[in-house]
């Protein structure tokens, strides 16, 4: 126990649900195109077979999350400051793969917002003209509009309770569907298998977003650093909050993984692997466990967790590029304007990214989750770095545990590397 930690008051149930906040901030960002799509996708082609692997996922990146609100925590600086500390290098390193994320992901989860809205539109009999790119360029160009002008409070705050909707209709879904005993096994069906190269980018994709891309780390400890100044937030219960959202969530993408294992998984249906085009089947799923009516209150549901993600992304990435850009020109403070830019620089590239890819939108689906991926343990060792001394030095379990995570992460990235670039028979 630090020093810091010592000199504050113990912690009590009152002063925990005090803290409660960035955590499920982070929670409502993860849950999205990892948990929605992605996971039940997971189910639906290969059963239970890959939850050792969304388990594994979440249980390496854990210590790399985490460390990011204990550095914060103890020293109330952000991540950031904590890599232009350590040397402008790793500051350098965070800035420029983040700048990518940012834009990456944007494009990806206005993808997968637009997917579910053209869907909701045609549960409700209105014609929806628009193609999935240039449907996903509106919606990323009324984010944009919406956090210039300040308005993206009301609908963030919104958009978690639309989560916990969310959460509570996909584990009733699951629990129907188990008590149904799930979908009729077709006679003609084949156990396909996971564990081989040819299944190796799915896998990498599932991973890439599971729970959330890690560099979120650094927009939560911004996320942290302010809920401190609204709230006198200790050690140990802003740990907790950081507990509750990331368990939470991983326990979620097992949920939703069960949910495409029970409803769908050897049905006989063939499982569409385009993410936009699999939106359709995930929302029969709920009305197979559900009933009918239920088609249009989750795809509802679905569209507002998304569209709330979308807001979080590009008002997270911005923000923290925006801070990153100020620590590396060593100016004192950040202007209203300066962050405007950033947020139109990320949506209009965001909207470029999704014009390059109008033919094949599941490819910039899929590469997104890759990116991630493949870029997780630079961030990973990032975070790892700021806490190897001082009063915030990791040590124990947690220890070992990250250290058993950047292996694992770099083992499975090297080998993806390899195996595209056609090293591997």
């Amino acid at each position: 126990m630090t020093q810091t930690q010592q000199l504050e008051p113990v912690s009590n149930w009152q002063s925990k649900l005090k803290a409660i906040g960035p955590g499920i901030l982070m929670a409502s960002a993860a849950v999205g195109g990892s948990h929605i799509v992605a996971s039940t996708q997971a189910g639906a082609i290969y059963g239970w077979q890959l939850a050792l692997i969304i388990i594994l996922a979440n249980l390496f990146k854990y210590p790399f999350f985490r460390f990011g609100v204990q550095y914060t925590l103890s020293t109330n600086k952000t991540l950031l400051e904590g890599y232009q500390e350590k040397g402008k290098i790793y500051l350098w390193i965070f800035f420029v793969l983040n700048v990518i994320a940012a834009m990456i992901n944007t494009a990806a989860v206005g993808i997968v917002t637009a997917a579910i809205l053209k869907f909701l539109f045609s549960a409700i009999g209105v014609q929806f003209d628009l193609s999935i790119p240039l449907a996903s360029a509106i919606i990323i160009a009324i984010t944009w509009g919406i956090l210039l002008l300040g308005k993206y409070r009301f609908l963030d705050s919104l958009s978690k309770w639309i989560m916990i909707v969310l959460t509570v209709s996909t584990v009733t879904a699951v629990i129907v569907a188990a008590s149904k005993g799930g979908v009729q096994i077709a006679p003609d069906f084949i156990e396909p298998n996971p564990w081989n190269l040819a299944s190796l980018g799915f896998i990498v994709a599932l991973m890439g977003w599971m729970p959330a891309p890690i560099e979120i780390s650094a927009i939560n400890s911004m996320w942290v650093v302010a809920k401190r100044r609204l709230n006198k937030v200790s050690y140990g219960d802003g740990i907790f909050d950081f507990n509750v959202g990331f368990i939470g969530t991983a326990i979620l993408a097992l949920v939703f993984l069960v949910l495409g294992a029970l409803v769908q998984y050897g049905s006989g249906e063939t499982v569409e692997q385009a993410g936009v085009k699999y939106i359709a089947q995930l929302i029969k799923m709920y009305a197979f466990a559900i009933g009918d009516w239920s088609k249009l209150l989750i795809a509802f549901i679905a569209f507002m967790c998304m569209f709330g993600t979308t807001i979080t992304v590009i008002d997270g990435y911005s923000r923290a590029n925006n801070e990153a850009l100020r620590l590396l020109l060593n100016k004192k403070e950040s202007t209203a304007a300066s962050l405007s830019i950033w947020m139109t620089i990320t949506a209009a590239i965001g909207v470029l990214i999704i014009s390059v890819f109008m033919s094949d939108v599941a490819k910039m689906l899929s590469f997104a989750m890759i990116f991630s991926f493949v870029s997780t343990p630079i961030f990973a060792a990032l975070n790892l770095s700021l806490v190897l001394k001082g009063e915030n030095k990791v040590k124990g379990g947690l220890f070992w545990l990250s250290i058993a995570g950047l292996i694992y992460l770099s083992a499975f990235t090297l080998l993806f590397i390899a195996y595209e670039l056609g090293m591997l028979a």
